[in-house]
């Protein structure tokens, strides 16, 4: 043999010799989660559960994402001061030479915008929310409405990112992929890990694949995003001339021809692709009876909506998203276009407030009826917040805000939160007057209702053990039961 076939062969034993020994917590033993007894049998391939670190109060989560960060001081953060200075300057001394944007960097004065809209408080924490919100304040008592997140990033790219993926950057793994690496499926017929599109009224900005990445985890992790169209999963049905017993066969000769791949280079993508073909396979008859929304009561959909039995719509995707959820899907990502408010902010948020309040409000309502809440984590949320001065020309009844990153409103319901008001903004609604909670803290908080520990549900990759919270982030006490 030559001296170039022994080192390749040397080569293929030593890759498959370090790939097992990182295997054991990570991408083929919980990897082959979706197909517990894919490898039944044999000893070298046997297959480890994914176990919570301890006991959860939450078993999925529903994250009802608003793309393009909603303006907190026109929906749950009510100022009278704006009222009051309204046209006025805001003071140097609250701004403090934060950061700015390129679209009001060169803004000489920074006129500040009361609200039009009118505020009241509901439920028994006497939470302030907008009239924009009808539905939402009836199901006050349900929220825990946090006021001051914060984050560093300023524009929307490394902001959404940084929500989803726990960093600024690409390529890290998104916060559903870590909870199903971490905590695998609930049933083997569906992803663990779905996504779910919809476009609002208001300005947009958009959403791309990398926000629901596996990254580095094997692509067995990855969302998989449902369509609005006649196929909910691409490619999943068969083609013309295709019976379900010849995609049997096929898969077992595509199995087997796989299986010798794996055994032969112990590359974690082979067993992951393994389990892609046989959870698609599952899925087809899966997949169409969970999209069929024709078959809910009257009462339901009234609950959400007439627009719930329009696909791709805001409300059907609320609606999906419960039935994916009581169907064991672990991670039901929304996300929901519009909310960029720059100018014209009050005609365009009544339209986007009406596209998600009834829906939002009945979703909670619906797993709550069901007996689902307690153990279903809903957030609701954009990636940052809104400036409390005027981006452009200010007039009484029309205003723009920019990005606001220093504090901001998201609320949690269900999944073990307490319910009721965290955290307090001053009274210019712009910096943080009590209990911070960084995005870090508030991806920290979301693993350990699931039960996991977020400075131990990691992986190596390149030499170093990554984590969703990097090498930050603490559970947020206040907000849990």
């Amino acid at each position: 043999m030559s001296k170039e076939f022994i080192e390749h062969r040397l080569n293929m034993n030593r890759r498959r010799f370090l790939s097992r020994l990182s295997l054991g917590v990570g991408s083929v033993a919980l990897g082959s989660l979706l197909i517990p007894d894919l490898f039944s049998g044999k000893e070298e391939d046997a297959v480890m559960a994914g176990l919570p670190h301890f006991a959860p109060k939450a078993k999925r989560v529903i994250y009802l994402f608003q793309n393009g960060a909603p303006s907190q001081l026109d929906l749950f953060d009510y100022k009278p001061l704006l009222q009051q200075m309204h046209g006025q300057d805001l003071p140097a001394s609250i701004r403090m030479g934060q950061r700015l944007t390129g679209m009001t960097a060169d803004q000489k004065k920074f006129p500040l915008a009361g609200t039009v809209f009118k505020f009241d408080r509901y439920g028994q924490a006497g939470a302030y929310i907008s009239e924009l919100l009808p539905h939402t304040a009836k199901i006050a008592d349900d929220l825990c409405i946090v006021k001051t997140i914060f984050t560093e990033a300023i524009n929307h790219d490394p902001a959404l990112t940084f929500f989803q993926t726990g960093a600024q950057v690409g390529n890290r793994p998104s916060m559903g992929a870590w909870v199903s690496y971490g905590l695998g499926t609930e049933n083997k017929n569906l992803p663990s890990f779905c996504v779910l599109l919809s476009k609002g009224k208001g300005n947009g900005q958009g959403v791309y694949s990398k926000l629901w990445t596996n990254g580095f985890l094997d692509s067995t992790y990855q969302g998989v995003q449902f369509s609005s169209g006649e196929h909910p999963v691409l490619y999943l049905n068969d083609a013309d001339g295709i019976t379900r017993e010849d995609r049997r066969k096929m898969l077992d000769k595509l199995g087997e021809l796989n299986e010798e791949s794996y055994k032969e280079f112990g590359d974690p993508e082979i067993a992951a692709k393994i389990q892609q073909y046989e959870l698609a396979y599952r899925m087809q008859t899966a997949v169409p009876e969970i999209t069929d929304l024709t078959k809910e009561p009257e009462s339901i959909v009234k609950m959400y909506g007439p627009e719930c039995l329009v696909p791709g719509t805001y409300a059907a995707n609320c609606l999906l998203a419960r039935k994916l959820s009581e169907n064991g899907v672990r991670f039901v990502q929304l996300y929901h276009q519009g909310w960029d408010g720059h100018n014209n902010l009050p005609g365009e948020i009544v339209g986007q407030c009406k596209d998600v309040d009834q829906a939002s409000a009945a979703l909670i309502t619906d797993l709550k009826q069901r007996g689902l809440l307690d153990e279903t984590l809903v957030i609701w949320g954009g990636e940052f917040g809104r400036t409390n001065y005027c981006q452009g020309e200010l007039t009484k009844d029309n205003y723009g805000r920019d990005h606001h990153p220093r504090c901001f409103t998201v609320w949690m319901a269900g999944g073990g939160i307490k319910p009721g008001v965290y955290g307090e903004t001053d009274e210019f609604g712009y910096n943080i007057a009590k209990d911070p909670v960084h995005v870090h803290d508030f991806h920290a908080t979301i693993l350990n209702q699931l039960g996991l520990d977020h400075e131990k549900l990691t992986f190596k990759h390149l030499g170093r053990r990554y984590r969703l919270t990097d090498v930050s982030g603490k559970v947020v006490q206040g907000i849990i039961t």
